[in-house]
């Protein structure tokens, strides 16, 4: 009946005068090179046969094209090239119609754009997300959709990232027609014979021209410095809207070569390499030994111990996943707290018009709160998260042990505490499994999966489930003092506070971070987090730290002040009147001085470069620590933990890649030459040591056996 084309991932068929393109390459029908092959030797056919009047583009199953085969990432460039397989589609003499369902994206759209017409199904999802990968669409997009959709909302689309649905597609210009349905084929071939009926002229998107060239210029120009404060360095962004100043200013052909240089350039640049590895690590971070060995447990109940912030927190991910859940207080006061807590969260969607009070309503019906341990009898998997303190959470898990079904998993809640001796007063410690979650839980993304000597691998295997089910980004922990996470932000703290005594100030600490990409500085961080929770953990230690370890008194001094950052008023900056935004405080400065003069030290210049030499060097040296000991799996666990929970710039891929493209001879260099004024903080981690020796880098350890 028709021609099939390499691997068959491209067939064609004829339906009357329609030749009839399908792409089946599943799952997603990613554009790789036998797909790209398929689609120009179809094109080519359509353009030779006198009996085809007209194309139809359609994907075989639950999608479009949903974009580039990531499996060809970083692999050298097969022909065609998509921008030519696009041309070959708009250059056919006869009317071609892409028919849209399920993900059309990235590449896959642009293909679309390239047809002459198009028409999506209701569930279609558009979307040119290349930015999140640190690239522009580089066959076309930036010069075809803003010729369909205007240059300004073509231009938010590829910054955001975001999916269109067929309707907002409709509506913005991009497709022409939305069909009812499911049936992809049979709404094109609906569509383009109708078009056929009509003589409808074949319409080539590069031959529309974006109306009014000045005003679209000149909302670009505010785009683009609106774009440059919030990116914070990011390298595409910009590039994207030069490319579309090219498509307002340029003939089409010379637009599209701009836009193919840029893409180049997005391609070479350090950028693109992390975003990759961000995108690759979250898909590897999953894969672990006991998911191989043992399947999760069912669980269809849950109950939390606890309705503070961060019980409340995790009780919403719960509802929100959609499962019932109790939650356990002291009293009835505590209890009623609690709910409220939680309701807060709805509440606030309600007013804001993402929700509805008849959906709130759903949702705090499968909300239970109670004063009774009792009541946990029947619930499979139970979170606790009562105060950070191990003999209060060990009276919690000899009253779960007392009252929980056999098999019911049991979770703590710790960001720091050994996990094996809260499992240790149970009689069921293969049930015991830490779920470190981020404040505030229903928002923060990260989940710290602690797994103590005596679980069992279906326990593990079932807090990945449920992570996958409140959506969260599992990285799975050892036990230690304060796991992967804390336990790295521990000791760049410290670097930071020994550079601040050393003579730079807090806030040059800060914004040498945020220039680097971080959100937030580690003394605003401090702040936010409120300083009391720190001096608490400084105090827990003060026994067992080494004396002969420097210590920096600086944020104890302002805790004694009683100055715990945002919530209080004033910590290291100043919060006038509940502002956010802190101000620098000349009493801080005061106090720093002060106890430099205490400690005899005579502060030193720093620059932004100086500051993040040293900053990166301890985060990235206790991070090999980390991995050599086995408190993370691999080098990637550590880049998705400080990715997803602590605001690295995801544009660098997490520390240990950030340390494999700074080069691990030169970050050794630097720690010795660091060691010098320092020799106990500065030590080099045992791995680095041997990775350098033996010219392998971090990335060299990401696969498992």
């Amino acid at each position: 009946m028709g021609a099939a084309t390499p691997e068959s991932v491209v067939t064609t068929a004829r339906a009357g005068a329609i030749l009839v393109v399908t792409v089946n390459n599943p799952p997603v029908n990613a554009l790789g090179v036998a797909v790209r092959q398929g689609l120009a030797a179809a094109m080519a056919q359509a353009q030779a046969d006198s009996a085809v009047a007209g194309v139809l583009l359609v994907g075989a199953g639950k999608a479009f094209i949903a974009g580039a085969d990531i499996r060809e990432f970083g692999k050298p460039a097969m022909p065609p090239s998509l921008p030519e397989v696009c041309r070959s589609i708009e250059d056919c003499t006869k009317p071609v119609v892409a028919v849209l369902h399920g993900a059309a994206l990235g590449g896959g759209l642009e293909v679309a754009l390239s047809a002459h017409y198009r028409i999506a199904l209701p569930a279609a999802k558009l979307g040119l997300p290349e930015v999140s990968l640190g690239l522009l669409p580089g066959s076309g997009g930036t010069q075809r959709a803003p010729r369909l959709m205007g240059a300004r909302a073509a231009t938010e689309l590829m910054l955001s990232g975001k999916h269109l649905s067929a309707k907002a597609a409709l509506a913005a210009g991009l497709v022409d027609q939305l069909a009812e349905g499911d049936d992809a084929q049979a709404a094109g071939l609906a569509y383009l014979n109708a078009l056929l009926a009509q003589n409808a002229p074949v319409r080539r998107t590069r031959d529309i021209a974006i109306p009014d060239p000045a005003a679209a210029l000149a909302e670009l120009e505010v785009l683009k410095a609106d774009t440059a404060k919030k990116t914070r360095g990011l390298f595409s962004p910009l590039k994207i809207i030069e490319c579309v100043q090219a498509a307002v200013q340029l003939p089409f052909d010379e637009g599209m070569a701009r836009e193919r240089a840029l893409f180049l350039e997005c391609l070479d640049s350090p950028q693109r390499a992390g975003l990759i590895h961000a995108f690759f690590a979250e898909r590897e971070v999953v894969k672990i030994p006991e998911a191989k060995a043992a399947a999760p447990r069912a669980f269809a109940t849950i109950a939390i111990i606890g309705g503070g912030t961060m019980g409340a927190g995790i009780t919403v991910s719960a509802l929100d996943a959609g499962y019932p859940v109790t939650m356990v207080e002291r009293d009835a006061a505590s209890i009623a707290r609690g709910r409220a807590n939680v309701e807060k969260v709805y509440t606030g969607l309600v007013a804001k018009g993402r929700m509805t009070e008849e959906a709130k309503a759903a949702v705090m019906a499968r909300y239970t709160g109670s004063t009774s341990y009792d009541d946990l009898a029947n619930v499979d998997l139970v979170i606790e998260a009562v105060f950070e303190e191990l003999d209060v959470k060990k009276a919690v898990f000899k009253e779960l042990d007392r009252v929980c079904k056999p098999g019911a998993v049991l979770a703590t809640n710790t960001s720091y505490l050994d996990i094996d001796a809260i499992a240790a007063v149970t009689s069921r410690p293969q049930d015991v499994i830490g779920l470190h979650f981020f404040s505030p839980a229903n928002i923060m993304k990260l989940l710290e999966i602690v797994v103590p000597a005596k679980v069992g691998a279906d326990v593990v295997a079932t807090a990945f489930e449920l992570a996958k089910k409140l959506k969260k980004v599992p990285v799975r922990a050892g036990v230690c003092d304060g796991f992967i996470g804390n336990r790295i932000l521990a000791v760049y703290k410290q670097a930071a506070d020994y550079i601040m005594e050393d003579g730079a100030s807090p806030y040059e600490i800060d914004e040498a971070v945020r220039g680097f990409g971080f959100a937030m500085g580690p003394f605003q961080v401090t702040d936010l987090a409120g300083g009391d929770i720190g001096w608490a953990t400084r105090k827990r230690r003060a026994a067992t730290r080494d004396p002969k370890a420097r210590y920096v008194e600086v944020a104890d001094r302002i805790c004694e002040r009683g100055w715990f950052g945002q919530k209080t008023g004033r910590g290291f900056y100043l919060y006038p009147e509940g502002a956010r935004l802190g101000q620098p405080d000349p009493e801080v400065l005061a106090i720093v001085d002060a106890e430099r003069a205490k400690k005899g030290v005579t502060p030193r210049q720093f620059t932004a470069d100086g500051i993040m030499r040293r900053y990166m060097a301890a985060m990235a040296n206790e991070g090999a620590n980390v991995v050599h000991e086995g408190i993370a799996l691999r080098p990637l666990d550590v880049d998705v933990t400080f990715m997803s929970g602590y605001g690295f710039p995801r544009f660098r891929g997490g520390p240990m890649k950030w340390a494999d493209m700074y080069g691990l001879p030169r970050l050794l260099a630097d720690i010795e030459e660091f060691a010098k004024e320092d020799a106990l903080f500065w030590k080099p981690s045992p791995l680095l040591v041997k990775l350098v020796q033996e010219g392998r880098n971090f990335d060299s350890l990401n696969q498992l056996a």
